[in-house]
C-alpha cells in the first residue's frame, strides 16, 4: 500500500514539474468564397499532415463573400490573413489601407468570362446587352468583368448587366435557365459547373491570362508582429500545394476529410472523387510557378504585378498609378520555402 502511494506521488510530482505543452495559437484566415472547396485542399493536406500543429498553429479557414470582403476582413482585423485577388488592394491602398501580398497562390490568373458551349458570343465585344453572373458583388469576378469589357471598347456601366449567379450547381442552373449569358467566375467554379452538367467555353482572354490572382494577404503591422505565424501558415499552404499537384486525388480524399461539407451528395465515391479531382485539377495549372516564371513558392512577380497595375489602371478598375511594390512583398519567401520540395512530392505519391 505504501509503496503504491509513493509512486502515485511521484507519477503526480511529474506531471506537476513536466512543461506544459505549448498551446496552439488560433489563426484566422479568410477564405474568398462562401463555400469551402476543392481548391482548399493545400490547407486541409497541412491541417492532416500535422505541418500546421508542428508549428504550434491551429488555422481556421473563413468563408466570406469574395475578395473585396477578405480584403476588408483584413483591413478591420476580423481576420489576420486571407487569400484575395489583387484588385480590391489596389483599391484600399488608395483609400489609406497598408498591407501587402506576402505569398502569390495563384501564379496565372484564375478568372476570365465564360459563356454556354453553344452561345452565339463569340468574343467579348459581342455581350453587349447581355448579362453577366459573377458569384458576389464582392468578388473579383466583378472588377474584372467590366475591365475585359472595356478591353472590347464597350461601356461596363451600361452596355451590361452585372447579377449575381451564386456558385457551383446554382451557378449552373441560371446558365441553364438562361438567366445569364455569360458568366465572370474562376477557374474551379467554371469546373463545377461543367460537373452540374453545363458545357462552358471560354472568351478569349489572354490580356489578363499572364497577371496574377490570390494571394496571401495581411496587414503591414501583422506582418510585423506576427511574421512567424504568416510564415507559417504560408508554408503549411505550399507543401499542400506541392503535395495536391504531386497527388491530386489523395488531396480530394483529405480534402472530405477534413472538411466534410466539401463532399458532394447526390454522387457515388467514384463519381464524387472523379469531379472534385477534376475542380482541384483546373486550379493546378495556376499554382505552377511556370505560370509566371518564377522559381520559389509564393514569389510575388513584381513585372507582373506591375504590368497588372498598369492595365487596373488603364480600364478603370483603380484611378490612380499604383506601384508593385506597394501590393506586394517578398521578404518572407526564403522562409517560406525552408522545406524539402521534392520529399513532399514523394510522400504524397505514396499516400494511402
Amino acid at each position: 500500500m505504501k509503496r503504491s502511494l509513493v509512486c502515485s506521488l511521484v507519477i503526480a510530482f511529474i506531471a506537476l514539474a513536466a512543461p506544459p505543452t505549448p498551446a496552439e495559437t488560433k489563426v484566422r484566415v479568410g477564405w474568398c468564397a462562401k463555400t469551402v472547396s476543392s481548391a482548399a485542399a493545400p490547407f486541409a493536406i497541412a491541417m492532416k499532415m500535422g505541418w500546421y500543429k508542428a508549428a504550434g498553429l491551429n488555422v481556421e479557414l473563413v468563408p466570406l463573400a469574395g475578395s473585396s470582403a477578405c480584403t476588408q476582413a483584413v483591413a478591420t482585423r476580423e481576420v489576420a490573413f486571407a487569400l484575395p485577388s489583387v484588385e480590391p488592394l489596389a483599391i484600399a491602398i488608395r483609400q489609406g489601407v497598408k498591407a501587402k501580398i506576402f505569398y502569390t497562390a495563384y501564379q496565372g490568373n484564375i478568372y476570365g468570362i465564360a459563356v454556354p458551349a453553344d452561345s452565339p458570343v463569340q468574343k467579348i465585344a459581342d455581350l453587349k446587352g447581355k448579362t453577366i453572373g459573377v458569384i458576389s458583388m464582392g468578388s473579383a469576378g466583378v472588377p474584372v468583368a467590366k475591365a475585359l469589357v472595356a478591353t472590347a471598347g464597350l461601356n461596363p456601366e451600361s452596355d451590361v448587366t452585372i447579377v449575381v449567379a451564386g456558385e457551383g450547381a446554382q451557378t449552373a442552373a441560371m446558365v441553364r435557365s438562361k438567366q445569364v449569358d455569360a458568366l465572370s467566375q474562376y477557374d474551379t467554379q467554371y469546373a463545377m459547373v461543367e460537373n452540374a452538367g453545363v458545357k462552358l467555353r471560354l472568351l478569349d482572354t489572354k490580356e489578363i491570362d499572364r497577371y496574377p490572382a490570390n494571394g496571401f494577404l495581411a496587414l503591414d503591422e501583422t506582418l510585423k508582429s506576427r511574421r512567424d505565424d504568416a510564415v507559417a501558415v504560408a508554408k503549411g499552404y505550399a507543401m499542400g500545394t506541392v503535395f495536391a499537384i504531386a497527388n491530386p486525388e489523395a488531396a480530394v480524399k483529405i480534402l472530405y476529410e477534413v472538411f466534410p461539407q466539401t463532399k458532394p451528395t447526390g454522387k457515388d465515391e467514384a463519381t464524387a472523387l472523379r469531379d472534385d479531382v477534376k475542380v482541384l485539377n483546373a486550379r493546378i495549372v495556376n499554382w505552377k510557378l511556370d505560370k509566371a516564371g518564377v522559381k520559389r513558392w509564393g514569389e510575388n512577380s513584381e513585372a507582373n504585378y506591375a504590368a497588372y497595375a498598369d492595365f487596373m489602371l488603364k480600364y478603370g478598375i483603380i484611378k490612380d498609378k499604383i506601384s508593385a511594390k506597394d501590393l506586394i512583398t517578398n521578404d518572407l519567401i526564403d522562409a517560406i520555402n525552408r522545406f524539402d520540395a521534392s520529399k513532399v512530392a514523394a510522400e504524397a505519391r505514396a499516400y494511402k
